[in-house]
Parts: structure tokens; C-alpha cells; sequence
């Protein structure tokens, strides 16, 4: 046992922190890759044992990692350098409600569809949707800004978060507001994949539940007309709750396990979700139907009812853990181009498929541009290995040509850090490493997170240089 452990143990005691190889374990690893094992891992009850952690790790100079579920597709929950993971699972109560204001005071571990569920009855929801959010927690949306289908209507989760309390280098609690004057250091700790602050409670928005919700599928040859359909739609002015593409294979594997409904028949599906008062959602079901029949559409049908709503959503946010049907392993993408180019980077994603050899299902947030593409492969293969690794960086490099970006809610953390270069400047890397240092000034909050290897000292120490 580590030193660094032993002053946490005895701090603590051993309910709240575990030091038992067997036990951290569960803590090297999250949905992306497993690494390197922590020295130990903290299952706090409330703020001031985080604190009370923190300030022994900043004494003893360890790196603090901040966990929810572990379902990140990122590495951002993985303890690169060992040190303190922080799991939230105890801390995962709603705090306050406050129906009235419509907003809510929760706890980093709450799964997030647990919050809309507990104040269903209440007529509001929590709008963030990741495909993730059975399991996913909120704290762990708030690390990545996560989105979800939704997010083309509501926003992502920075449009709902309404402030926070963190603990911060120094181990103390501090609390911002979207209220508060001056800068907005709510939205600047949404995001931030735990390199600024532990978040320890969140208050978030609550929206009202709609009076009616409408569920469509239209079934198009292929994904390039269904992505131009998306376009049409969006620029005649309507703006659905939801607009998802599905190709043919992941179609195809969702229908397989769900039997929800899809055509077998169609290149690729359009779902459409239209929400409002119900002679909205009737004008709305007709202009996008008439829309989505001019761009290609082979056919449109509606829900009949909330059982088959739920389905055909069900069947859709399970999309990446179908394709257990087709193949051992999958690497999934996460990156955004202007709606506009959707049709042009199918037709690369295609290329780029049969360049590495490799079959791709792609299933994406068509409304505003976030692909996630699903590169099957086999780890047992090193070819396909170093294949995937290969594809997946030409997959972010042709979105970046196209006006696109490296991610659109998964955020960066490990995998995509070396990446960044890609879409910002040294001296925009200078900057956010200035803002880093402000809150995290000894560098122990989640290290090898979102920057490049070494930009961080380098750029930092040029731009104050520079600025003396």
C-alpha cells in the first residue's frame, strides 16, 4: 500500500476508501479501454469526504480521477497515472425539487434516467438523453457535456445545467450559479472532463413533458438520401424534437434483437420525433413526411401508440449493443460536419470502410451532424487492430476538412487527446491550459486528459512568457 493510500485509509477508514488490488480493479477501466490500476479509490457519501481526500491527495501530489458509471467512450474516467479515483455511486440522490421553478438539485452519481422517472409524475423531465442514460450518471454527462437525441430540440446538457458545487485544488467547496455576475463558471466546469474540480451536486433545468409526442420512421434507398432529407428539413425552418439516421446495418442488428418494427427492405431509416401541442405535432408530421416523399422516402408511418414510441426508441439507443450480433468488437466515433455535408461524408466514411477493410454501421444525431460511426472488428486480429486505429483517425480528419470537429459529446479524454491539434491552434491549447492552471494549479485533477502529449508545460509556459 501506497503511503498516499494509507493517509487516505486512515482519514477515512476502509468503508469509504478501498485499497485491495482485487477491489481496484472495477476502477482501471471504463467503455473504452482498460489501463493503468489506481492506488486507491474513494466511494464517498458527501462533499466533505471528497474535500477531506483532496487535500490529502494535493499533500502527497497524487492525480484525482473523477468516476460515474464508467461508461465513457473516452478513457476520461481511466487513471492514467494511477493516484485517486473518486466513485460517485453512493452520492446519488435527487437533493431538491423544485417543481414550481422547474429545476432540481441532484448528486453526480443519479443515473439520468432515474431523474426524469422520479419526477414524471410531476409533468417535467430532464431533456439530456445520451443513448447511454439507463446507466450513464449526471455527473458524468456534466464531465462531457453529453447530448442524446434530443439535443437537436432541447440542448445539451450545458443548456440544462443551472450551476454546480465542486471541491477544487485546494479542497475546498465552492458553488457557481448561471445566476451569478461576471463569468459564467457554470458553463466553464460543463465540459471539463474533470480537470478543473470534483463536481459534487448539480442544479439542472427541468422542462415540461409535452402534451403529445409523435414517433416516425420513413425508409429511404440509402443513407445519402435520407441525410439530404435531414437538410431539407431543418432548412425549411421546422426543428423536430429528433431526427436519426440508421444504415442498413445497424438496422437490420437492432431489428434482429428488438423486433421493434424497422423495414428490413430500406438503405437506411429516418426517426423522427415531433413533440408539442397536438395540432402542432399534425402539421408538423405532414410538412416533414411531405418533405422526407421529395427527397427519396419509399415510405412513412407513424407510432400507433406509446408501446411502439418506446420500442422503436429503444431499439434505436441500442443501436451499438446490437452489433454483438455482427461482430466480437466495435470502435465507435464521435465527430460533427455542417448538416450540409452529411450526404458527402457518408460517401467517405464508405471509402474509408473498404480502404481499411473494415465493415461500418452508422447510426447518428442526423439533426445537427453528430455521426457515430461503428468500425467492426476483431481485437484478437492485430491487423483489424491496427486497421480500426487507422480509420477511426481518418474518419475525424475527413469531418475536419469538411467544417466538422473531433467530437460532439463523448468529449476527449484519452483517446482523442493527440487529436486536438487537428482543430486548434497552439495558441488556442495555450489558452485553455491558462484556464486550467487557474483552477488546478499542481495539474492533479484527471492528467492525460483532453490535451496533447506535453502541450500543456510547453504552450503554457510560451504564452506567459510571452505575456511577461
Amino acid at each position: 500500500m501506497s503511503p498516499f493510500a494509507a493517509r487516505l485509509l486512515a482519514a477515512l477508514g476502509p468503508d469509504v476508501v478501498r485499497t485491495d488490488p482485487e477491489d481496484l480493479r472495477v476502477f482501471g477501466f471504463d467503455a473504452f479501454t482498460e489501463n493503468t490500476l489506481p492506488d486507491a479509490a474513494l466511494i464517498p457519501r458527501d462533499a466533505r469526504e471528497v474535500a477531506i481526500a483532496v487535500r490529502i491527495a494535493a499533500e502527497c501530489g497524487a492525480p484525482i480521477v473523477p468516476r460515474g458509471a464508467g461508461t465513457g467512450l473516452c478513457g476520461g474516467a481511466v487513471p492514467a497515472r494511477g493516484g485517486l479515483v473518486i466513485s460517485f455511486v453512493r452520492m446519488n440522490r435527487i437533493l431538491e425539487l423544485d417543481v414550481r421553478n422547474r429545476r432540481a438539485r441532484v448528486q453526480p452519481g443519479l443515473i439520468n434516467l432515474e431523474l426524469s422517472k422520479a419526477v414524471a409524475g410531476y409533468g417535467v423531465f430532464y431533456a439530456p438523453d445520451p443513448s447511454s442514460q439507463k446507466i450513464s450518471t449526471i455527473g458524468g454527462n456534466v464531465g462531457t457535456n453529453a447530448g442524446g437525441p434530443h439535443c437537436l430540440s432541447y440542448g445539451t446538457t450545458t443548456n440544462h445545467v443551472l450551476g454546480v458545487s465542486y471541491v477544487d485544488g485546494e479542497g475546498e467547496v465552492r458553488r457557481t450559479s448561471v445566476d451569478d455576475p461576471g463569468y459564467d463558471l457554470t458553463g466553464v466546469l460543463v465540459g471539463s472532463e474533470g480537470t478543473l474540480g470534483v463536481v459534487t451536486e448539480i442544479d439542472v433545468r427541468l422542462l415540461r413533458l409535452p402534451e403529445a409526442v409523435r414517433v416516425c420512421v420513413a425508409a429511404f434507398g440509402d443513407v445519402e438520401s435520407a441525410s439530404e432529407a435531414v437538410s431539407a428539413i431543418i432548412g425549411a425552418g421546422i426543428v423536430p424534437t429528433a431526427l436519426e439516421i440508421m444504415d442498413a446495418t445497424i438496422t437490420h442488428a437492432v431489428e434482429a434483437h428488438y423486433h421493434a418494427g424497422y423495414p428490413h427492405d430500406a438503405g437506411a431509416v429516418l426517426l423522427v420525433e415531433i413533440a408539442g401541442m397536438p395540432d402542432d405535432v399534425a402539421a408538423g408530421e405532414a410538412a416533414i413526411s411531405a418533405i422526407a416523399r421529395q427527397h427519396g422516402a419509399l415510405s412513412w408511418r407513424a407510432a400507433r401508440d406509446a408501446a411502439e414510441r418506446d420500442a422503436l426508441w429503444a431499439a434505436r439507443k441500442g443501436a451499438a449493443g446490437a452489433i454483438g450480433r455482427i461482430a466480437p468488437n466495435y470502435y465507435i466515433q464521435d465527430a460533427c460536419v455542417p448538416r450540409t455535408r452529411l450526404p458527402d461524408v457518408m460517401h467517405a466514411i464508405d471509402a474509408i470502410s473498404r480502404e481499411y477493410r473494415l465493415p461500418v454501421g452508422n447510426v447518428f444525431h442526423a439533426g445537427d451532424g453528430n455521426l457515430h460511426p461503428l468500425l467492426m472488428y476483431d481485437r484478437r486480429i492485430p491487423r483489424d487492430v491496427d486497421a480500426v486505429h487507422d480509420a477511426g483517425i481518418a474518419i475525424l480528419r475527413t469531418c475536419i476538412e469538411m467544417g466538422g470537429t473531433i467530437s460532439g459529446e463523448h468529449g476527449i479524454g484519452f483517446e482523442k487527446r493527440e487529436t486536438l491539434g487537428l482543430v486548434f491552434s497552439p495558441d488556442d491549447l495555450a489558452a485553455m491550459g491558462r484556464v486550467r492552471n487557474v483552477f488546478d494549479r499542481r495539474g492533479t485533477f484527471n492528467p492525460d486528459k483532453i490535451f496533447p502529449t506535453g502541450a500543456i508545460c510547453g504552450e503554457v509556459t510560451a504564452a506567459t512568457a510571452l505575456s511577461a
